[in-house]
């Protein structure tokens, strides 16, 4: 259920999208320094195969999205009908009157105690 909540949300592109990027950064570290290596990495002007892929997979994941949610589902639906009635006879029931001092009973005096 988690993954497929993590994929429904889109994840699994920035996963891969990672993937990516720690690839090409590790490839550029074996030839140019961390400074330009960085930069070339996230520029965004050298994309490897695996950026290209991912750039893609995520517009056709948007325009699929897009899509779907343009249709409109129809069907048919019928209004509830409320109706409130009042009932035929009502009797109010009336039990004893509970009194607060009724209610209330003071503990024993010593408190017991277990055997």
């Amino acid at each position: 259920m988690t993954v497929a909540l993590a994929c429904s949300v889109g994840l699994h592109w920035a996963v891969l999208q990672s993937f990516a990027w720690s690839t090409m950064l590790a490839s550029n570290l074996t030839r140019t320094s961390l400074s330009v290596a960085l930069e070339r990495t996230f520029d965004g002007k050298h994309p490897c195969a695996l950026c290209k892929m991912v750039a893609e997979g995520r517009k056709s994941e948007k325009k699929s999205s897009s899509e779907f949610s343009h249709k409109k589902i129809e069907g048919i639906v019928r209004p509830a009908a409320l109706t409130v009635c009042q009932p035929a006879c009502f009797t109010l029931a009336i039990g004893p009157a509970i009194h607060p001092t009724t209610v209330l009973y003071r503990p024993p005096v010593p408190p017991p105690r277990s055997a």
